[in-house]
């Protein structure tokens, strides 16, 4: 047996080129695709010649995509197989002689090479013009933990993984209804990137569903190298410069599965623990789970505590320039607010150099090894605040705003619109420092028309319910009202 196979991996080095299906000659078929997928080269791309019931086979593999002890029982029980027990096809072999649930045959060769670089176990008979495909894959995965961005003070802990199928396990164990339709496609010429589709039958909009569909199948892209983002990308090409986000993403199942009930489409992405949720209006955005976790008015009062700091954040620093460069204007019972002394360094390059240092000490926590995270923190809170206040760079009412300003960011977990408060405010701190009282009134609206301009990816307006007005929708997405429902007749 071993002879046979080491002069068969020597046959089958030889590439058939411009085949395009299974021909029912095991020695063809396997030179074909032992061409195709490089299989002497690649140590992980694994097949082996074995005898099922008098006839020669190949079973094909990736090592670590398949899960051993499966993979063994199946060859084992194949290989124990006698001649009068084969049937005429492949049709017969997977349904009576197959002992495995999720079981498909297949004689695209594409088709055949896709499905076993995404994982599967394919099986070739001599004489059988089909191949046997059994989905026994499994993928290195870490657990459901709750994500580190999306925390809750209250409800579920577990969250999105790598694992599209794991993502999917997820929603449909909080959504056990016949109508959650989970639809698999694939973008990317090289990657062949799983993509899932995650609606309710009979409450997503059918033509905007359509019209993803249409998209994601037209996309055009040798890979989707950054998983979410380059279908995002994709997907709406529309208005790049427009900073608010056009999508919202979470890493919470819980979150996820409400916006499907909710008739929005869910996108998982495989290799990416995160939803992207669509539609999105900036009332979807600005909305948490903690939202829904509480009682009413303690979610509406966490919702408008939200909504006030994010305003804050874009306000406060062009209103303080605003006011410094006109004291006039401060009624002496706010004269605190102004400078104490006269600054070294003009206010807006104060703001400006502390609007990069922050991002800056962003990147730097990112990338500080955990064991330096403490140490490192107190030395760039003695060097970065009062030392550099003292050495007459930074004025202390600006380091305290600046300050607020770096730590409210967080109240709200979108981080794409926090860096369009940030753009916004910076453009509004310019603004305001060569125009004046007119620069800020610009700054605001310019702001006003950058969310009001905006449109969803469904083509509908951003903020909705506002435009077009419906009190009723509105009144929900500013107060958080109790959950629709009622006792049984016999309960009440």
């Amino acid at each position: 047996m071993d002879e046979k196979f080491s002069a068969n991996r020597k046959e089958s080095s030889v590439q058939t080129p411009g085949q395009e299906r299974i021909t029912g000659s095991l020695k063809t078929d396997m030179a074909y695709l032992n061409g195709i997928l490089d299989a002497d080269a690649n140590f992980d791309i694994i097949y082996r010649v074995v005898e099922i019931g008098g006839k020669e086979a190949c079973m094909y593999l990736v090592d670590g995509f398949c899960k051993d002890d499966m993979a063994q029982k199946l060859l084992q029980y194949f290989m124990d197989m006698k001649p009068e027990d084969m049937p005429e096809d492949m049709h017969g072999l997977s349904k009576q002689f197959t002992p495995y649930v999720e079981v498909d045959i297949e004689n695209d060769c594409d088709t055949l090479i896709n499905s076993l670089l995404s994982g599967m176990f394919l099986l070739l008979i001599e004489g059988y013009d089909k191949a046997l495909v059994l989905d026994t894959r499994t993928y290195p995965a870490r657990g459901v933990d709750e994500p580190e961005k999306d925390k809750v003070l209250r409800g579920s802990k577990d969250g999105f993984v790598e694992t599209v199928v794991s993502n999917t396990a997820l929603i449909r164990r909080r959504i056990r209804s016949s109508d959650l339709h989970m639809e698999m496609m694939s973008a990317g010429n090289s990657s062949h990137t799983d993509i899932v589709l995650c609606y309710m039958k009979g409450r997503a909009d059918r033509v905007f569903l359509e019209e993803i569909k249409r998209k994601i199948s037209e996309i055009q892209v040798d890979a989707l190298s950054m998983n979410q983002e380059s279908l995002a990308e994709c997907l709406y090409q529309r208005k790049w410069y427009n900073p608010f986000p056009k999508f919202k993403y979470t890493e919470r199942p819980d979150t996820a599965a409400a916006q499907v009930l909710e008739g929005n489409i869910v996108i998982l992405v495989d290799n990416s623990p995160s939803a992207m949720i669509l539609p999105t209006t900036i009332f979807d955005v600005v909305e948490e789970a903690d939202d829904y976790y509480f009682p009413p008015i303690t979610g509406t009062y966490l919702r408008v505590t939200r909504f006030l700091i994010s305003l804050l954040t874009y306000l406060l620093t062009p209103t303080f320039l605003l006011f410094v460069s006109n004291s006039q204007w401060i009624p002496d019972s706010f004269a605190f607010i102004m400078l104490k002394e006269e600054p070294n360094i003009p206010v807006i390059w104060q703001f400006l150099i502390l609007e990069l240092a922050i991002d800056g000490l962003k990147l730097a926590a990112i990338n500080t090894p955990n064991m330096l995270s403490t140490p490192l923190s107190v030395m760039a809170a003695l060097v970065l605040g009062e030392f550099s206040v003292k050495s007459g760079w930074f004025s202390s009412e600006v380091m305290l705003y600046m300050a607020f300003v770096a730590i409210a960011n967080y109240t709200q977990a979108n981080y794409e619109l926090g860096y369009a408060l940030k753009f916004l405010r910076i453009m509004n701190l310019l603004l305001t420092q060569w125009f004046g009282l007119w620069g800020y009134l610009g700054g605001i609206l310019i702001s006003l028309l950058a969310i009001g301009c905006n449109r969803t990816v469904s083509h509908h307006s951003y903020i909705y319910p506002l435009i077009p007005f419906d009190w009723k929708n509105l009144k929900n997405r500013l107060i958080r009202r109790r959950l629709p429902g009622a006792l049984k007749d016999s309960e009440k």
